[in-house]
Formats: structure tokens, sequence, C-alpha cells
């Protein structure tokens, strides 16, 4: 969540601070500004709403001639929305000012301990702090004084500093969230996110935690957390900036959600050469896959779905015990981990702080860790033991589609491979897999062909209402985790996923005449089973939008409404009527008039507990 950018170099700075801004705006955002070196001052302009907002008080000084400033885009975490609490935030003589992604845990300490020594706060934020802290120490050198602060600091950070005294210079750090910098002849540029700079290079370099970066016009420089100097590897952006665009799709979502087909296929073929899986990363060998005792996968959100798929699908196929814990319990709970656990864990952004925490619990605790992302280079990453990236490519959309699909492809994977080191599958049952597995992009298209018109005029039913239900059982009830899930993030429709089989315990008492309930029943074991489920609800008065496979439909013809997917082996069910679920949610926040790109409260990569 919130945005960073920052400039050095020939170029005049505000123009470029604007145009990245407004590559981080899916990141959720309330308020948003930029500071710049002008004149011998900081010069500061920020405003509360959108960035468009902060354009237009721009829009009526004369145009900056300044060619270094810092930029930001708040998600309000310490103080409301308002203009006084958006960055970048100015010490008190003027002579620092900052940009701040994260949470400092211990500014009310610090707060209570400057306001103590006369140090007079303009602001409720904890960001404040830093740029207090930073003129308190400043000893004539910006970079000792960026030193002596960042110790004094506890909890997650990403900083981008100005100092009145060395107006050519940005100097950028980090602890536990994302921080690039971008390197070409028009200068240096720093962000919290690489779209925001692709558009000027791909050749960029991630700060790890504890580093700093010295942005002095066009020259960059890095330094450990005890000040030596650095010397780091530049990572060349194999995507482009037109990647990040809509491509002439209404939103990023839509795209998204059609780019799916494409993003599963690379995920899956990067791992499978002449019907063979292979893994550069796995942190495990054959006798210690076959001596794992348990596996724990822990996510949030989207991501957290995925593992409830992974849930069934690993005790199904490969017999371990497996269980699926949200991140941000599970590193409250004291779980007991040994040797033979393997940890997965499952990020998008390979940032996601309490995700992160889980990580670094688990590998405290003695077992393996496996990570699942999106990010090359990532916290995440970095950390776990052994990683598998997704090939999801750029998401800029807040509500995830190809991330989850490609996730659970990786899933998929590890599952087949599992199964055949510990000889639960042969050769022959692990290439009929991997064939079936290929074939999933493509019958993705034809959900997506099959579906979406129908899903569009469907999607209406979904207007007027205050709330809405999914049920299923097995991999459709995980399944309707995520398009419920999907249903009130982005248009604000209170909705629920209840495991079918659970309704008469309570669930079924929400059910009355004209309830809409969205029934999945493409766990083909359970069919029958759901079908029963369904008229209990129809019985009731329930109006049903049901989600089967094509051998199914005829069975289904006497409920309301019916949409289909092709057949697949059981294991991949969810990755074809999840797609269905996404179509329904996209329109139905269309048609009600809802910023599908960047819901309300929401923010794409949530770094801060």
């Amino acid at each position: 969540m919130c945005g960073i950018v920052g400039y050095t170099g020939k170029n005049l700075a505000v123009p470029y601070l604007i145009d990245g801004l407004s590559k981080l705006e899916y990141r959720g955002y309330d308020s948003a500004g930029v500071a710049v070196m002008e004149n011998g001052r900081i010069s500061v302009t920020k405003k509360s709403g959108r960035l468009s907002v902060l354009e237009k008080e721009l829009a009526k000084h004369e145009q900056s001639t300044a060619t270094v400033g810092i930029g930001h885009t708040r998600w309000a975490t310490h103080g409301r929305p308002s203009d006084e609490n958006a960055h970048p935030h100015l010490s008190e003589n003027c002579l620092f000012a900052v940009v701040h992604n994260g949470i400092i845990e211990n500014y009310a300490a610090l707060k209570e301990q400057l306001e103590s020594e006369g140090i007079h706060f303009s602001s409720q934020t904890d960001t404040e702090v830093i740029s207090q802290l930073l003129e308190k120490n400043y000893d004539g050198s910006f970079l000792s004084s960026v030193q002596k602060t960042l110790p004094m600091l506890e909890g997650a950070y990403a900083l981008a500093v100005l100092c009145r005294d060395e107006p050519d210079t940005v100097i950028c750090a980090k602890k536990a969230s994302p921080l690039v910098l971008g390197k070409s002849e028009e200068g240096i540029f720093a962000a919290s996110d690489v779209t925001a700079v692709l558009k000027h290079t791909r050749d960029v370099y991630k700060l790890s935690d504890g580093e700093t970066a010295v942005c002095r016009g066009a020259s960059l420089s890095f330094y450990s957390a005890d000040g030596k100097p650095v010397q780091k590897s530049c990572e060349h952006i194999t995507w482009s900036a037109e990647d990040a665009q809509k491509g002439g799709y209404d939103h990023f979502m839509l795209k998204e959600i059609f780019e799916q087909p494409a993003a599963f296929a690379a995920t899956v073929n990067q791992h499978i050469t002449g019907g063979k899986l292979s893994f550069e990363n796995l942190p495990l060998s054959k006798d210690e896959i076959g001596k794992l005792d348990r596996i724990v996968i822990t996510a949030c959100g989207s991501a957290y779905h995925t593992g409830i798929v992974g849930k069934y699908i690993f005790e199904s196929l490969t017999r371990i015990p497996t269980e699926v814990d949200i991140a941000s319990e599970f590193r409250y709970r004291d779980p007991i981990l040994t040797e033979n656990t393997l940890v997965i864990i499952i990020s998008q952004s390979g940032e996601t702080a309490d995700t992160l925490a889980a990580l670094r619990l688990a590998k405290e605790k003695g077992a393996r860790v496996l990570s699942i992302v999106n990010v090359v280079g990532s916290t995440i990453a970095n950390e776990s033991d052994g990683v598998i990236y997704t090939a999801a490519g750029p998401e800029i959309a807040v509500a995830t589609t190809k991330a989850y699909s490609t996730q659970l492809a990786v899933l998929y994977l590890l599952c087949g491979h599992f199964a055949f080191e510990r000889g639960l599958m042969d050769a022959d049952g692990l290439s009929r897999y991997l064939l079936e597995l290929q074939s999933i992009p493509k019958k993705i298209n034809e959900v997506l062909e099959a579906n979406r018109e129908r899903a569009k005029e469907l999607a209406k039913l979904f207007v007027p209402l205050d709330h809405a239900y999914y049920i299923g059982r097995g991999l459709d009830f995980a399944a309707a985790t995520e398009g419920s899930l999907k249903m009130k993030e982005i248009s604000y429709i209170h909705s629920e996923a209840y495991a079918a089989g659970e309704l008469k315990h309570g669930t079924i008492s929400l059910v009355e005449k004209g309830t809409l309930i969205v029934a999945l029943a493409c766990h083909e074991p359970l069919f029958a089973k759901t079908m029963s489920n369904i008229r209990e609800v129809v019985s009731r008065g329930a109006r049903i939008l049901a989600v089967t496979t094509d051998r199914h439909k005829d069975e289904m013809k006497d409920f309301d409404f019916v949409l289909t997917v092709p057949e697949t082996l059981l294991p991949f069910c969810a990755s074809l009527e999840v797609v269905v679920l996404q179509l329904l949610a996209y329109y139905a926040s269309l048609y009600r008039g809802c910023d599908i790109d960047k819901p309300r409260n929401l923010a794409k990569s949530v770094t801060v507990e």
C-alpha cells in the first residue's frame, strides 16, 4: 500500500513524479504529494484525495524547474486522510522532507520524547517522527543523519528523503518494505514498485533491508547498515511498461482476467520439459519429500484461498497432512513445526507484512520454507529456503485474478511432483496429469468465450442486492471463498461463502424468498450431495445461479440460472469455475458504478500489519 517515487537528474522532476505516482495508484491511496528542491529550499505540495486533485493544485503555480524531488501516495494508517497528514513531511525547520511506506511501531514513544524537547509536530502521522529525528541527528552530513536515525526506528519502512543542504541528492532506505532504484541517461529513479520506473529504464537495483541508496545527480551508490559501501548487481526487467497498461480493455481487472490463460501456461511450462517436471529452487530432495510429516500453507486474502485448494489436493494426491493458516493468525498462535514440516508461503508481491512475519517465525522454529511469489528478488523470495516464481507478470488491479490463477498452477505442479517422488503416482500417471494441466489454459479460454456475455447479463442480478451467498463442497467450496471475496471487494455487496454441508448447522436461517445463492457443483465425487444442498435452499425460496460442468447442465435445467465449464481432472476444477466468478464480480461492480481497479479502503500490496 502507498507509493513512493523519487528523482535526481537533468530533467524536470515534477512531471516524472506525477507520472510515477499515476503508475502506483493501483496500490490504494487517499492523498498525494510531492516535494522538490527549488531556489535553495524544499517546496512541498500535497492534497487529500486523488492524484488529479494534486495536479490541479500544482497547476495553480508557476511550473517548477526543479530537477530533484520525491513523491508519495498515502493510504491512511496513523491520522485521518487530510492535507496535513499527506506526505511528504517536513522537519520543524524545513531541513528535511520524507516520504514513507510502512509503519513505525515505536513512533508514539519517539514523538513523546521529541515533544518533551520542544519540537512541534504538524500532523498525526508516524512518518513525521522520521523527519524530526533526521533534523535532530543532523551533524552537517545528510548520509550520516539518515544512518543515525534508521536504528532508532522499529517496524517497517521504505523511505525517500530530501535535505535542504544537499539540494542535488535523494537518499533512500528500506526495511521490510519494497524499494527499487533505476538508472538511465536521464538520471536516477526511485520507486516502491518497478512499474513506476519502466517508462525510463528496465535496469533496476533492489535495496535489501538496512541498506541506503544515495542518488546524487546521475550517480548512484549503496551503503550497508553499518555505513560501508556496497556493490549491488543490476536486474534487467524483461516485461515492458506497455505490459502494465490496459491494452484496449475498460479496466485492468478485465484485462487481467483475460490474461489468465497465457499467465497460467507460462507458469506451468517453465517447469515442464519433455513431459517431466523440474524445479531449480526447490529446497527438498526426494528423500526429504518422502520424510515430510506435514505441510502448512500460510498466506493472506486470495493467496490464502489458493491455499484452501492446496489443502484438498495435497492431502488427496500426496497423503501428506496439510493445514492452511491465515498468516496474521499463524504468527501469533505458536504453531508446532518440526524439521520435517514444509511451510509454503504464498504472496503475490513477496512483501506482504503478515506473511513475511509468518515466514520468519517458521524459520525460527526449524521448518523448511518454500515460497510462491510473483516478484523476483522480493523479501519473501530472498528469505525463503526455496522459491517458485509465478509468471503472472504485472498485476495492476487491486482485486487479484491472474496472480491467484498462477499460484494455483504452482500448487498443482508441486502436488504432482510430490506425489511422484513419494511413489503415489507413476510415470504414466504423472504424464497424464501434466498433459491435462497443460490443457487448462485452453479450457480457461473456453470458459471466457462461452460465459462472458452470459455472465455479463446475469451480473445484473447482483446490482440491487445487499447480500449474496456462495455454496459448494470440497474444491467447489475452496473456489467459492475466492468468488465471494471478489464480489464483496469490488462491488461492495456483502457476500459470504459457506460449505454446503454446513447449511443446516445455522446458515440456512439466512435463506428466504428471493435470496440469491451461487451454487458451485463441479467437484464430481460430491455432485449428488451438493444437489441435495441446493434443493434445500430452493425449497426455502432461494434463487439459484449454478456453476457446473458440461456433463451436468441438463440436470441443472430446473434451476434459475446455469453457467457451465469444461470437464477436467478433479484437482484442476477450481481453476475453471473461479473464472466465471471473476466475471460475475467484475460486471456486477461495473453495473453498480464502483471503482473496479481501485476499490475503496483496499491496497494492492499490504506491507503493514
